[in-house]
Formats: C-alpha cells, sequence, structure tokens
C-alpha cells in the first residue's frame, strides 16, 4: 500500500473518530435537563420570554435538525462586501481573515464560543508543549543512564524514582510542589497565569508545567530504558562493537535512532492528549486554558462551550494520532500494509 493512500485511509478514520465523538456530545448535552432558554433569559424570565429565546436558539426544532445546522455553520466563508461585526447572520462568529469558525455562542459568557475558546487554546498549547519537552529530556535522559548503568545504583534510583512518578497522581505532585516551591520557598507564583508579560507569564507556567513534566517523565523512563535495554543484546549492535566502533557512537547510532520509533509515538499521543486540556492541573494551579474552561463550562451547563471543547480535544488526539501514524509510516515502512 502506497503512504498516500495509507495517509488517505487515516485521514478518513480520523474525521469519523471526530464525527462520533462530537455527535455523541451534542446529543447528550441536549439530553441533560437543564433549559438553555431559560439559563439565557434569566430565573425570572416569564415563560412567553424563554419561549421566544428558545425559537431563536433553534430548541424547538428536532435533535438532527440542530445537529446538521450546527454541522453546517461550522465553517463559512463571509462573503465579500459583509461586514460580519454588523451582520446578524455571523454574530456567533470568531472571524480570521473571511473564515467563519461559529460553535454558537456561550450561554454564560455571551460570547462567540469559538473566540472564547482561542483566548484559552493558546495557554494550553503552551503548557503542553513546555510538558512535554520536559517529559522527552528527563525520561528518555533518566532512562538512557539507567540501561548504560543495568544493575548499579544510578539503575535502581531511576527505576525507583520513575516507578514512584507513575503511583503519584498529579493532583498530588501539584500541591506537594506547591507547597515547597511556592509556599514555603517563594520560588514561583502559586498559581494563575500572569499578567501577559513573558517574563511572567514563564513563571507562572513553571509550576504545572513541572508538575505534568514529572509525571509523564516516568513513563519515558520505563519505555526508554527497556527499549535501549532490547536493542543493546541484537546481533547488529553487538557486531558494531565487535569491529570497534566506540560505545558511544554504538548507542547514538544503532541504539537510540531505534529506540525513538516507540517513544515518538507516546510523545504524539501525550501532546495530542495534553493539547485537549489537562483538566486537573489547569484547575489546580488555575491556569487558564481549556482543561479549566471545560471545567467552568460544565459547571454552568454552557452546552455550547461543552461542545466546542470537546471538539477540540478530540481534534487535537486525533490531529496528534494522524501525525504519529505518518511518522511511524516513514520511520517503519511495515506499518502501511496494517
Amino acid at each position: 500500500m502506497s503512504l498516500l493512500r495509507h495517509l488517505a485511509r487515516r485521514l478518513a478514520w480520523s474525521v469519523f473518530v471526530v464525527f462520533v465523538v462530537t455527535t455523541a456530545t451534542f446529543a447528550l448535552n441536549r439530553a441533560l435537563p437543564s433549559d438553555p432558554a431559560r439559563m439565557v433569559s434569566g430565573p425570572q424570565a416569564r415563560p412567553a420570554d424563554v419561549a421566544k429565546i428558545r425559537v431563536q436558539l433553534g430548541l424547538d426544532r428536532p435533535l438532527a435538525v440542530q445537529y446538521a445546522i450546527f454541522l453546517q455553520r461550522i465553517v463559512r466563508f463571509v462573503p465579500r462586501g459583509v461586514d460580519p461585526k454588523k451582520d446578524p447572520e455571523f454574530s456567533s462568529c470568531w472571524v480570521k481573515g473571511r473564515v467563519c469558525v461559529d460553535l454558537g455562542k456561550s450561554y454564560q459568557l455571551r460570547r462567540p464560543v469559538a473566540a472564547v475558546i482561542a483566548d484559552h487554546l493558546p495557554h494550553t498549547v503552551v503548557l503542553a508543549l513546555a510538558a512535554t519537552t520536559l517529559s522527552v529530556i528527563l525520561g528518555v535522559g533518566a532512562g538512557v543512564v539507567a540501561a548504560l548503568r543495568r544493575n548499579t545504583w544510578l539503575d535502581a534510583t531511576a527505576v525507583g524514582l520513575a516507578l514512584l512518578g507513575i503511583s503519584a497522581p498529579t493532583f498530588l505532585l501539584g500541591v506537594l510542589l506547591q507547597y515547597v516551591l511556592a509556599y514555603k520557598l517563594d520560588l514561583l507564583p502559586l498559581s494563575g497565569g500572569g499578567d501577559g508579560t513573558l517574563r511572567d507569564g514563564a513563571l507562572h507556567l513553571a509550576l504545572p508545567a513541572l508538575t505534568l513534566g514529572i509525571f509523564g517523565a516516568a513513563y519515558y523512563t520505563r519505555l526508554a530504558r527497556d527499549e535501549i535495554l532490547g536493542l543493546l543484546r541484537l546481533d547488529h549492535v553487538r557486531t558494531a562493537r565487535a569491529k570497534g566502533l566506540s560505545r558511544a557512537r554504538v548507542v547514538v547510532v544503532h541504539v537510540l535512532r531505534n529506540a525513538l520509533v516507540p517513544i515518538v509515538t507516546v510523545i504524539g499521543l501525550d501532546l495530542g492528549a495534553l493539547l485537549g486540556g489537562a483538566v486537573i492541573t489547569e484547575q489546580i494551579f488555575s491556569w487558564p486554558g481549556i482543561g479549566t474552561l471545560t471545567v467552568r463550562a460544565m459547571h454552568d451547563r454552557d452546552g455550547p462551550v461543552i461542545v466546542g471543547t470537546v471538539l477540540v480535544a478530540a481534534t487535537s488526539v486525533v490531529l496528534a494520532s494522524l501525525v504519529v501514524d505518518v511518522l511511524y509510516a516513514f520511520l517503519d515502512p511495515r506499518t502501511r500494509s496494517r
């Protein structure tokens, strides 16, 4: 099977997965006992006003019709000569150029959902990239050292810390870091997203990124150690050592290069999951990302925001999986026929 056909098949499957997740979320949101029209109009509104708002929101139509309208309006193009800021047709849009992303309006914030998500998504992206980078550097580095110093105190320490990191939940690790680094030592801010400056933002990013980075590093340590130990036993590695190649060259060229295949897979999936929002960590540190927005929307029963954040999370995971599949196909052509 050619790489192009492999990519097309994976892309079609990815679109289907996002569609299924979005459909299920939309249906479950509509099945909740809360009344969106009542939430918009307020608790003191008259029944006639609530009924009028229900018609304006399209909630009086069958569920299938509501969902079809939602899908039809997700991405549209603004016609030339039309000002989207003045045209009521685009009042729920987040507009970039001539492209309109319409996920509806938030019941609580009274703003386009896509605009609300666009405000929070950069914080989640920065956190996900920082946490993944820390995880890979700490975890792979510790795994390499543990494998090359097998059955020594370095190996035992790395494996023990990795086991401890895997066993400790993120909320416990986050609270401990807050207590030690923020409260006791006063080295870093306790919570929040900063005042908008680069330095303050980096300081506020440190604790949540470190929490997720340590938690992820535990998995990478075990993965890298096991992969490297397995590769060191292979015949071609022994042959390279027998030919007189230095140990460093053997490890870098013949071992680490092959060990990167499963590691890249895990990196892609972890990054995709984090881009969907690290809910617990963002809540602990009041980090203004997608995870915090999702929890707030669920608490407020803000249906359009719930659907929008789930759509972003599902798309992030699926796109990360798609990228991993493509990379895997380049790294190991045998996977293209699977």
